[in-house]
């Protein structure tokens, strides 16, 4: 059997405005970001009332997915279960920095990451091949827990974007490239099952 993952990035934070990396660090969603997840919400009832349940939400263990998952949680009366290994990556010296930032102190480092940012990770950040691993690892328990159902998981951009090409067997230092950001709140589907992933769509908005 194949079990279909509903994929959302958490709402938007307080440093989205200025593009700044927020791995590790707490950041509080913003007015938008509490909308979004709203949104999310309003979404994740819809499909239940439409006869395509959501049978489990599972989140990062980072604040902000926790808060964006709420109100799907709420409306579809569920406890969410929570999964370290759903976390952000860890940026490392990048924690609350923009590029153009880091760019100004270590141009050269800034190119490297531009380049490939697998191969050439910020200084001090978790390396992107084991959030990947993690992540990956996490999904597939995630499907074997509810195998055959449909899971709504919340939780970071870096990360979904690196256990998507994982998962589809794309080269992960091309994650930027082929997906540039999945965006908040927005629900990517994918379905896992004992052959591999199928990717079935990709940031549909949850719009009311």
């Amino acid at each position: 059997m194949s079990t279909t993952l509903l994929l959302a990035r958490h709402g938007q934070t307080l440093w989205h405005a200025e593009n700044r990396y927020a791995g590790v660090s707490d950041v509080d969603l913003t007015d938008e970001g509490r909308a979004q997840a709203v949104r999310l919400g309003w979404w994740a009832g819809r499909q239940a009332a439409a006869g395509t349940p959501i049978d489990a939400v599972w989140t990062s263990t980072v604040p902000r997915a926790i808060a964006t998952a709420e109100p799907a949680c709420r409306a579809l009366d569920l406890v969410p279960t929570r999964e370290h290994d759903l976390r952000e990556c860890d940026f490392g010296v990048m924690e609350g920095r923009t590029l153009a930032e880091f760019e100004s102190v270590d141009p050269t480092a800034a190119v490297a990451f531009r380049a490939d940012p697998v191969d050439n990770p910020f200084p001090s950040a978790e390396d992107p091949r084991a959030a990947a691993t993690r992540g990956t690892s996490a999904l597939h328990h995630i499907a074997s827990s509810h195998d055959g159902g449909r899971v709504l998981v919340v939780a970071h951009n870096t990360l979904l974007r690196l256990v998507l090409c994982d998962l589809l067997s794309i080269p992960l230092g091309e994650y930027r490239r082929v997906f540039p950001r999945l965006r908040n709140a927005a629900v990517s589907e994918i379905r896992l099952d004992g052959k591999g992933a199928a990717l079935l769509s990709l940031n549909v908005p949850c719009g009311q």
